[in-house]
């Protein structure tokens, strides 16, 4: 093992901001550079003004660093192929990319292939249809004879907001039309799929392979929706916890058999190159595990919890990674629980204000504050998205944890700000 690495870290959100934060803590990290970061990942590394799909402008700044290890932070690098850039290039091949293949990645950017990947290797999921513009008219048909409620996906990335939950018929064939014929989502929902609605729990379940062995991270919970108890419009994700109470030992034997055995095996057997992180987006359906989705990256907001938890070197954890030796790894957990309350733009997800000033960062004691849509301004942190930063908070029990973020969140000003004030509601004691 080399005594250091330089690393480059693409994103700008609060996945980054953590993932940035847990590599700075290792002695094997040399320099850190974040591109682009945000306001506030320049506390751990160097940001730089470099795109993440800008693959040839990545290639020159790697080389003139000296860059070591490649971890893509978000999908769209990872989908657009970047693995396969540069492993196919000379003067990056020696690069560690921690990342899959753009064939692996189709498992978060197509769910029709994620949803044909599980069928082949008898992995349990919803039962589902897949329809396009060429056979819109049977979509209809077949939706108007679907139990409801119903599920109805973009097929590509649509930043997390291509999934609609229908409840009456009205609602199921406007968010199809809209997706198909009014290109709600782009491209990302020129091919829609609609599968039965799972009634249950859900968790995010994490990864990191070597394409033949893994460690299994902690696990979260994240709560994607605006409003309390779960209502109004999906969101990139409003809070999470980790553990997660049901995610016991019976049941973790549960997703490891049926669900991530199977997945590793089935990349191998369909001869896919993937090293890297694989999210199990997993719903708990009375006691059996279902895969909803695959990332094929650290959820977010969910490593902001996963990050604090895990008790190891992540630069060295990545280096075993490209050496095939997470055979016979362990990823040690802290036992605390942990819990993260995202800050948001007023009229998130929709429209929101950006350049709204940031105050009171310095009066948090007793959490880590990810930053996530913010920038340096002329005077001062500004608002730049419309998750503005995660507030999290470890401590030993969860209700514990919680009063912490929420008091610290109280001390953070900015205009417009908003919070969900029932993180973990599903797991806390009654008052």
């Amino acid at each position: 093992m080399a005594n250091s690495y330089n690393i480059l870290l693409l994103g700008s959100g609060g996945r980054e901001s953590a993932l940035a934060w847990k590599l700075r803590q290792s002695p094997l990290c040399a320099r850190l550079f974040i591109a682009p970061g945000n306001g506030g990942t320049s506390a751990f590394g160097e940001n730089i003004p470099q795109a993440p799909t800008d693959f040839e402008s990545l290639k020159t700044f790697c080389i003139e660093n000296k860059i070591d290890i490649l971890l893509p932070g978000n999908e769209d690098p990872l989908v657009a192929g970047i693995q396969d850039f540069f492993k196919a290039d000379e003067d990056l091949r020696h690069i560690i990319v921690c990342g899959p293949s753009k064939a692996g990645a189709q498992l978060e950017g197509s769910k029709a292939f994620s949803k044909k990947f599980m069928q082949r290797h008898g992995i349990p999921t919803a039962a589902y249809r897949s329809f396009d513009k060429h056979s819109f008219e049977e979509g209809l048909d077949w939706l108007s004879q679907h139990l409801l409620p119903v599920v109805i996906k973009a097929d590509g990335l649509a930043a997390g907001k291509g999934v609609i939950i229908a409840y009456t018929y009205e609602e199921a064939r406007a968010a199809y039309t809209a997706m198909i014929q009014e290109a709600q989502f782009g491209e990302a929902g020129s091919r829609v799929v609609i599968e039965e609605f799972l009634m249950g729990i859900e968790l995010s379940v994490f990864v990191l392979t070597d394409g033949e062995g893994y460690v299994l991270l902690p696990e979260a919970k994240d709560y994607k929706r605006i409003g309390e108890q779960d209502t109004g419009p999906n969101t990139g994700g409003m809070g999470a916890v980790s553990p997660v109470p049901f995610a016991d030992e019976a049941f973790m034997e549960k997703v490891i058999e049926k669900i991530i055995d199977p997945t590793i095996h089935g990349l191998q057997l369909e001869r896919i190159t993937y090293q890297g992180f694989i999210f199990f987006g997993l719903i708990n359906v009375h006691g059996e595990p279902y895969v909803i989705e695959y990332n094929c990256r650290m959820g977010d907001p969910e490593t902001e919890v996963v990050m604090p938890r895990l008790d190891e070197d992540l630069v060295a954890l990545i280096v075993d990674m490209e050496k095939g030796k997470l055979s016979n790894r362990q990823a040690r957990q802290k036992p605390q629980q942990a819990c993260t309350v995202m800050l948001v733009s007023e009229g998130y997800p929709g429209e929101y204000s950006k350049g709204k000033a940031i105050s009171g960062l310095e009066k948090v004691e007793g959490s880590l504050v990810f930053q996530a849509g913010t920038k340096s301004g002329i005077e001062g942190l500004v608002t730049s998205g419309g998750r503005v930063l995660a507030v999290t908070s470890l401590a030993e029990n969860l209700d514990d944890a919680l009063a912490t973020s929420y008091r610290n969140a109280e001390l953070i000003s900015f205009e417009g700000k908003h919070c969900r004030r029932d993180i973990g509601w599903e797991f806390r004691k009654e008052d």
